[in-house]
């Protein structure tokens, strides 16, 4: 055991986050936290980091243990640069093993001008900084929280993959599934101050928390079947309270104390939306540039009235610009963008829009609207609050009291409540639970109207979108129908079929002018059957993509595909060597016998 929370509890003025829980953590652990926003997660993370102090209970770490903590909102010397920030501290003996070390992190993260002053850089670049400091540096146990917020497709996938292979221990709060389910190898799930502990990824979480809750509401329903039978009896008169029957009496009264869990708190969020006409969105071939650098060039697209559009592409290339302009909060350099008469947009933006945190919760949502019609009828904004997991004590405290994943949820209904019917996501997980993403999907799925998301959410990608826009970072915008797999087995078939075009017009270096060619034996039967292998190969993987299409929501049936469909790929790239020689073969062969 490295390290061991033991009964800590926090509160909040009024407010219980953590009573009485205890964490154990062990060499090899890979552990992620989940919960509701707003349960205390983050501030689990810096009780054990010791960036603070519980309000009673210990943490208890074995001597020389070495931790790396990365904050959601890390403290910044802004006259530093990149690479005397990632070494503030360190002796220079250390900057000088380290060195290459941390400039190859930074480059895989993304950043290259190591010299950059820290005060230049974006949110995101500083999120990348943050990283490469939690990981260069030596450690037995990294702690982080949100590590996936606002990095790319890309750079998540080799953090990923750079945390499998991580000997320490790790504990994380994240909310990509994926990540998740392919880095832990055991969940903690924060729910009304209690810590449940699963010995599993997060599909195997899934499953055990759904047999928890089917049991708990199955003891329920007895104890509420139960207390009916008391409850009849108690109301049977003053003849049925005889003496022998004091038992009974402390028997119902102990359980109408209880007021017993029926059901999982959910947020649920009705379609709501106004009218949407024919014409909606057209981008007539827009351009856009910063400086010399081209983000968007001779762009045209027209948004349907039930479009799902995922934008992906390296931070910085123009995804959020796209959106700024389809929102004309950005003017394009050239080309227009022409609004429908009916479109009513809903601009969930990467950045909250600012509040006034002395303002109540309540008053914040009643300012934009006060009843709103929806699919189950009219609902009022305390309804509409209660729905999005805000209690009627929550409604009524100040915003500047609420975490920032509560705002974050705050915001989201903001939008709903003005009824769009085209929304425009901008990176939409960030800082949401996984509850709230999950039901953000539902609605989304459900939604009448059109969706544009930028997002590095793989799975909510998958989720949510039939089409993907790649910024290729030189001005195009590439098309790819079918969600985030879909598009990321067309760009690896289409890197095997460029490796395959460079083999086929690669000159031949052997000089074979004065001997006979010829098909071996074997090498003529494999030129025969080698296209119907080729054909067969495809057909595999095609019907591979369908089924991972069906099974997204099944992470470890989604692990065995990926596997199964790695292998394929390779097959089929040694496959299409092996028929560009043999056809390069035939053809010389033909030449020869011609002569």
């Amino acid at each position: 055991m490295l390290l061991s929370a033991e009964k800590i509890t926090k509160s909040y003025s009024e407010k219980i986050l953590l009573k009485d829980i205890s964490l154990y953590l062990s060499e090899g652990d890979k552990i992620g936290v989940i919960g509701i926003n707003g349960t205390g997660k983050s501030t689990f993370l810096k009780i054990i980091a010791q960036v603070e102090t519980p309000d009673s209970g210990s943490i208890t770490k074995i001597p020389g243990i070495r931790i790396e903590y990365l904050s959601q909102n890390p403290v910044w010397d802004e006259k530093l640069t990149i690479l005397e920030h990632v070494f503030l501290g360190t002796s220079s003996e250390t900057r000088e093993t380290k060195g290459y070390e941390a400039k190859t992190v930074l480059t895989r993260l993304g950043i290259a001008d190591f010299d950059k002053p820290i005060s230049l850089l974006s949110g995101g670049q500083r999120k990348r900084v943050a990283i490469a400091c939690a990981l260069i540096h030596p450690s037995d146990v990294l702690i982080l929280d949100e590590p996936t917020n606002h990095l790319d497709n890309e750079t998540v996938l080799w953090l990923e993959n750079y945390l499998i292979k991580y000997t320490g221990a790790i504990i994380m709060v994240t909310h990509d599934r994926y990540f998740l389910d392919r880095v832990t190898n055991k969940i903690v799930e924060i729910d009304n101050g209690s810590l449940y502990s699963y010995q599993v990824n997060y599909s195997g979480y899934l499953d055990l928390k759904a047999q928890r809750e089917e049991m708990e509401l199955g003891t329920e329903r007895k104890k509420r079947s139960l207390l009916r039978k008391e409850l009849e009896w108690m109301q049977r008169g003053p003849r049925a309270r005889g003496t022998k029957s004091k038992d009974r009496i402390a028997r119902f009264e102990e359980l109408n104390k209880g007021t017993g869990k029926t059901e999982t708190d959910k947020l649920e969020i009705s379609s709501v939306s106004t009218r949407l006409g024919k014409k909606t969105v057209e981008l007539d071939n827009i351009s856009k540039s910063f400086g010399k650098k081209p983000l968007i060039i001779n762009f045209e697209h027209i948004i349907s009235r039930d479009a799902r559009i995922g934008i992906v592409g390296k931070n910085g290339c123009g995804k959020s610009t796209l959106l700024n302009i389809i929102s004309g909060k950005t003017l394009p350099d050239s080309g227009s963008v022409i609004i429908g008469d009916t479109v009513k947009l809903g601009y969930f933006s990467q950045n909250c829009e600012e509040m006034d945190i002395s303002l109540r919760v309540i008053d914040y949502i009643k300012e934009i609207n006060e009843i709103i019609e929806t699919t189950e009828g009219t609902s009022t904004a305390s309804q509409m609050l209660e729905r999005f997991l805000f209690p009627p004590d929550l409604q009524w405290n100040t915003i500047g009291r609420l975490s920032g994943g509560e705002r974050r949820r705050l915001y989201l209904l903001s939008i709903i409540m003005q009824a769009p019917n085209i929304l425009l996501l901008d990176e939409p997980t960030n800082d949401l639970d996984i509850q709230t993403l999950t039901i953000l999907e539902d609605y989304l799925d459900s939604f009448n109207g059109a969706v544009v998301a930028v997002s590095h959410d793989r799975y909510f990608l998958d989720k949510v979108v039939d089409t993907i826009f790649e910024f290729q970072g030189d001005g195009t915008i590439r098309k790819c129908l079918g969600g985030y797999s879909d598009y990321l087995a067309g760009v690896t078939a289409g890197q095997t079929r460029e490796k395959a075009a460079k083999i086929k017009t690669a000159p031949d270096k052997k000089n074979n002018s004065n001997k006979k060619l010829k098909f071996t034996f074997n090498e003529q039967r494999e030129f025969e059957n080698i296209d119907s292998e080729i054909s067969a190969l495809e057909g595999q993987l095609g019907d591979l993509s369908q089924l991972m299409q069906t099974e997204s929501s099944n992470y470890v049936k989604l692990q065995e595909l990926i596997t199964q469909k790695e292998a394929l790929e390779k097959a089929l790239e040694e496959k299409t060597e092996r028929w560009i020689y043999l056809n390069d073969l035939a053809e010389k062969i033909a030449e020869a016998e011609g002569k």
